[in-house]
């Protein structure tokens, strides 16, 4: 395949970048989130944050981070091969001037509406005394994290058509660390350290994080070249191409959030054996899709984020063998990672959840329930992972109508798989974990069938080839972990204890069994990686035959 040429050294080595710096960003994020599982549990006040954070974050998923990279790094990218720099830095400016007012309206506007908007996402809250009005507060504090986020997710895509990938991919990290550092710092000050004071000035601390965000890439935009001053320019063409497309882009990235608010409103009013409403749901979702978000934004995003540069520039430039060579890179990369990564969440989730997050307010019931739902939002991981590095691919060819329709699809079909398995099925939360990731599947699989129909020389034969026999390596990973886990788990049975001695022998052992049996089948995914990692390692030995390329790459 395409994977093991020369060509395909600058693509592995921008995605091991991103990956780097995304995996400090999601183990940074997993600190925080085991904080806040200590104070919090998964309950009432964990359940009112986290529905405060997710609506200025769906907001940011939807608009900041996927309608708006998804259209701008291709026109940006276009404008830097075609036009050159100073035309692509006055289409920043403008850019980032028209989000600041467009973003603002939307923030005040979310302020002001909050409380329709938590009924709407949450109507269950309400069966609990204050945890609606406690969620309305936290929205409003943190919606303006909505603004931060917009004007950053603008600077990351700067970056990385300018092929700079560790900087923006670091950012996050900044944001983790900044905001359980200021969070915390007023909660114990000014919150007293009382549970509901706690969590308002964890919520404070968003805001807090959102600003280290954005300002940690300002450095690297000056010594680019794209840290000007605001333009007022709202007739720049390039402007007007990038507003066109948002619209299909805000629908074909819509599928995920849109599912996500499905979720939370059926997960909110989900009721015990008594019929009364649960609390911890929610919780138990959330904590199972931050898990899942370490793979997904390791593997997906970081593959997405360094194949979008060169795919636009390639079709920009009708560079079509190019454009199909990095597209098949990208996408054998994600199933060589992704297919294990799923077997290993679903036979080890709940050693990993319990190592990290049980203790304090979070109890051994929360463990397993959340590693339920991951072992179910795992089936779903390449194909969040494909629709990721899809999705925008359709909109460097200036086609943003298929993933709108595909987008549609999705959540439907989400919606009556959500329906039939909670409400018939009886599956409760992991009903909803499991239409998720049934919905993702789906999403993913037609985009490539679609791409595939209008590009037929993709080599879709050999990706299937290549899939099955990751899957079939991966099912060898996932029999040794599960005997190593029964082993240990009957040896020092369910404690902590339990679960780090399970996550410390079974995850180096799942990984030898997957390397050999993928050896031994000869991925041609897996040699490619070992090429560019073996060439990663002489260059950094050897110097003065390394790529002498500077920068944060």
């Amino acid at each position: 395949m395409a994977a093991k040429s020369p060509n395909g050294q600058p693509f592995f080595r921008a995605a091991g970048t991103i990956s780097a710096a995304i995996s400090l960003s999601r183990t940074t994020g997993m600190v925080r989130e085991m904080v806040m599982a200590r104070l919090f549990g998964a309950g009432e006040i964990y359940d009112a944050f986290l529905l405060g954070m997710r609506i200025p974050n769906l907001a940011r998923n939807l608009f900041a981070e996927g309608a708006l990279s998804s259209a701008f790094v291709p026109v940006f990218s276009q404008y830097l091969e075609t036009r050159g720099r100073k035309a692509a830095a006055d289409l920043s400016s403008a850019v980032a001037s028209a989000l600041v007012l467009a973003v603002s309206a939307v923030c005040l506007a979310g302020m002001i509406f909050s409380p329709q908007l938590v009924s709407l996402l949450a109507p269950g809250f309400g069966a609990v005394p204050g945890k609606r009005e406690l969620a309305i507060l936290l929205t409003r504090i943190m919606f303006p994290f909505l603004a931060l986020v917009a004007l950053a997710a603008q600077a990351m895509g700067v970056l990385n058509a300018c092929d700079r990938f560790g900087i923006p991919a670091m950012a996050s990290t900044f944001f983790n660390l900044g905001s359980l550092a200021f969070g915390l710092g007023l909660g114990f000050t000014v919150g007293r350290g009382t549970p509901r004071g706690l969590i308002v000035c964890m919520a404070c601390g968003v805001l807090l994080g959102g600003v280290l965000q954005l300002v940690w890439q300002f450095p690297s935009l000056r010594r680019e070249g794209f840290l000007g001053r605001p333009r007022w320019d709202f007739g720049n063409a390039g402007l007007r191409q990038i507003a066109g497309l948002m619209l299909p882009a805000l629908v074909g990235n819509a599928a995920l959030q849109i599912n996500v608010i499905v979720n939370t409103n059926l997960a909110s009013g989900i009721t015990g054996a008594d019929g009364h409403v649960i609390n911890g749901p929610v919780s138990w979702l959330n904590y199972a899709f931050r898990f899942l978000q370490l793979p997904l934004g390791l593997f997906g995003a970081a593959i997405a984020s360094a194949m979008l540069p060169d795919v636009s520039r390639a079709a920009a430039a009708g560079r079509m063998e190019e454009f199909r060579g990095v597209l098949g890179r990208a996408l054998g990369l994600m199933l060589l990672v992704t297919i294990p990564s799923s077997a290993g969440l679903a036979m080890l989730g709940e050693s990993m959840i319990g190592a990290i997050y049980q203790g304090g307010h979070f109890h051994a019931y929360d463990t397993q329930q959340t590693a339920v739902a991951l072992a179910w939002y795992s089936i779903g991981l390449a194909g969040y992972s494909a629709t990721k590095i899809l999705a925008p691919v359709f909109y460097a060819l200036n086609d943003g109508r298929t993933p709108m329709l595909v987008s549609a699809v999705s959540v439907g079909l989400n919606l009556v798989l959500a329906l039939v398995l909670v409400k018939q099925g009886g599956m409760g939360h992991a009903g909803l974990a499991l239409s998720t990731a049934l919905a993702a599947l789906a999403s993913g699989t037609l985009l490539f069938a679609l791409l595939h129909a209008r590009i037929p020389s993709m080599d879709a034969r050999g990706l299937g080839a290549s899939a099955l026999k990751i899957a079939t390596a991966s099912a060898a990973m996932a029999l040794a972990c599960h005997a190593s886990s029964t082993w240990v788990r009957g040896a020092l049975g369910t404690g902590r204890a339990a679960y780090l001695a399970d996550v410390a022998l079974s995850i180096p052992l799942g990984a030898a069994v997957f390397y050999a049996g993928a050896r031994a089948l000869a991925v041609p995914e897996l040699e490619a990686v070992s090429s560019a990692c073996y060439t990663a390692l002489r260059n950094a030995l050897r110097p003065e035959v390394g790529d002498p390329s500077a920068g944060d790459r």
